[in-house]
């Protein structure tokens, strides 16, 4: 979804967002995001929140966040998915704030249940991006290193037992990892 995209700052100038676009400042970007992600969002936001109303409203400014910071957007450190997945985390950790600073509009209960949010178990949501991000960062890695990786860290398999699947030294087995892990250390990531 790169490209040249207009954009209407606070101030009513016209401007355009540059070559790392994330597509949200045109109709066309904003119509594909929504036919994507949508129904993604307010699931998400639903679950979270537990309110079909806040779950909608958090659809909506985390919308409107991304379509301000639409120039912002860097394909190199995730998708524009992962990216409207992370805006809406921090939308609704807002939220969840901003109901815990009033607890007239809630009960104790919601307070205690919102306000940890950042704690919670991920939801099949989260689990999936993170699956995902996982699957596109190990794609970066040569095989030899991937294929060490998977089996050691991810498999929680002993060095000798890999090395001894792989039929190869163990300090084979113990360096790529290393080069592994320290490849994956300098990449970008996040959204």
């Amino acid at each position: 979804m790169s490209g040249i995209c207009p954009v209407v700052d606070v101030a009513g100038r016209r401007s355009t967002c540059g070559v790392a676009c994330a597509g949200l400042c045109n109709d066309d970007g904003l119509a594909a995001v929504l036919a994507a992600d949508r129904a993604l969002l307010h699931w998400r936001a639903m679950r979270g929140l537990g309110d079909s109303g806040l779950a909608e409203h958090a659809v909506q400014e985390t919308l409107l966040r991304a379509w301000r910071s639409c120039a912002g957007f860097d394909e190199r450190k995730g998708t524009v998915r992962t990216w409207l997945l992370a805006i809406e985390r921090n939308v609704m950790i807002d939220i969840a704030r901003a109901r815990a600073a009033r607890p007239a509009d809630t009960n104790w209960d919601e307070i205690t249940e919102l306000s940890d949010v950042r704690f919670a178990n991920p939801d099949f949501a989260e689990r999936l991006v993170d699956g995902l991000l996982v699957a596109d960062l190990l794609a970066r890695l040569p095989e030899s290193q991937r294929a060490a990786v998977v089996e050691v860290i991810l498999r929680d398999r002993a060095y000798q037992e890999v090395a001894d699947d792989f039929g190869v030294p163990v300090g084979t087995v113990k360096t790529r990892v290393h080069y592994a892990l320290r490849s994956l250390r300098s990449l970008p990531i996040g959204a």
